[in-house]
């Protein structure tokens, strides 16, 4: 897999979007002879709920990107799992039995899914597994560098220790095991953590749910004591949030809390980080992945394969197939020092969303305004 270089500061949408214009893959129908018209429809199925991301930020932005490439022509059917197995493959035959053009897959088991990728890959509708790496006969492959996520996060955590040493004890509340994604950001981590801290407690969080989350950290704290936990890597903000309770319920102070990583820049979790209850999230850039996955999604119906090639010019492998095509998406560390140049200048919070009354004197105080 081509590595890609961590951006800190710069304000990553326009240059996630720049990228794609270079790669030729944003032009109008008129640009190659296409086997399709415009009509035509992309079905697209998310993992779950818990993560506010689905819903507000990646779908809406593929809906509009896939209507601005087909002059408003071109449809989006959205289903979202809710973290079930047998929804995602209940909603997904209906989209083969519906004879949508392309499914863009985001798995909620990317192991079990792979009879219905097979399915409709035997049925003659593509799939473009998003976000997640999903096993069977995909078509390409549209997320970040998921290693990359965990070594950002990981790095973060020996910033925020200054000198890290063996002393230090870390506790890893990792993601869903049914989520390839969670297990290469465990192991971009612990490229950065190993040899550097103690990894005193690790645990994997089912469905990447934050009361999971919450009830690991409990039993970490239980066996280890709240004072002696230097830092929690948490895979995700929602799950950070849930660690965050479970400190609160120890008696642990928010000024005392340890340095708690997260991923997904969601609202919450900024204003937490503002605060001071979280350190950092991963911020990745929606708009970039998205319309780089509605990009794709159209240039494989209507036959443009130089567009698609283009915009997939990485290769990746999954247990089951190898050399998938995929573009991956670089991601930002995202502290104190740079929201205003990044969630709030790509767009995805106004100032305002972030500085509620309960958080005005701590955006005063980073010059938030």
């Amino acid at each position: 897999m081509r590595r890609i270089a961590i951006a800190v500061v710069a304000s990553t949408m326009s240059l996630s979007l720049a990228g794609c214009g270079m790669l030729g893959a944003s032009g109008d129908s008129s640009d190659a002879a296409p086997t399709r018209t415009d009509d035509i429809t992309i079905g697209v199925l998310m993992p779950e709920k818990t993560n506010t991301r689905y819903a507000e930020f990646d779908y809406p932005i593929i809906k509009a990107k896939i209507a601005a490439l087909t002059g408003n022509k071109g449809r989006t059917e959205y289903a979202n799992a809710g973290s079930k197995v047998s929804t995602q493959n209940t909603q997904m035959q209906k989209m083969i039995d519906e004879k949508v053009d392309c499914i863009l897959l985001d798995a909620v088991d990317s192991h079990k899914i792979a009879p219905m990728v097979k399915k409709a890959k035997e049925a003659g509708i593509p799939v473009i597994a998003y976000d997640r790496l999903a096993e069977g006969p995909i078509d390409a492959y549209v997320s970040f560098d998921n290693e990359l996520v965990g070594e950002v996060q990981g790095r973060s955590i020996t910033e925020a220790l200054g000198s890290a040493d063996t002393s230090d004890q870390v506790v890893m509340i990792n993601g869903s095991p049914t989520d390839p994604n969670a297990g290469q950001f465990k192991q971009g981590a612990l490229n950065e953590l190993n040899g550097r801290v103690t990894i005193a407690a690790t645990y994997d969080t089912d469905g990447w749910k934050p009361e999971i989350a919450q009830a690991h950290m409990t039993q970490a704290i239980e066996k280890l004591g709240a004072s002696k936990i230097s830092a929690v890597y948490s895979a995700n903000d929602a799950m950070a949030g849930g660690i965050i309770k479970a400190f609160e319920a120890a008696g642990v102070s928010d000024s005392d809390l340890p340095p708690i990583t997260g991923q997904d820049a969601e609202l919450q979790a900024v204003q937490r980080i503002i605060s001071g209850e979280q350190y950092m999230s991963v911020y990745k850039p929606y708009p970039g992945e998205a319309e780089a996955a509605a990009e794709a999604a159209v240039a494989k119906v209507q036959g443009r394969e130089l567009q698609f090639e283009a915009l997939t010019r990485d290769k990746v492998d999954s247990p089951t197939n190898k050399d998938i095509p995929a573009k991956l998406v670089t991601v930002v560390a995202l502290t104190k020092s740079n929201i205003k140049q990044t969630v709030v200048a790509d767009g995805i919070y106004k100032v305002s969303d972030i500085c509620t009354a309960a958080y005005k004197q701590a955006c005063n105080a980073i010059n938030l305004k």
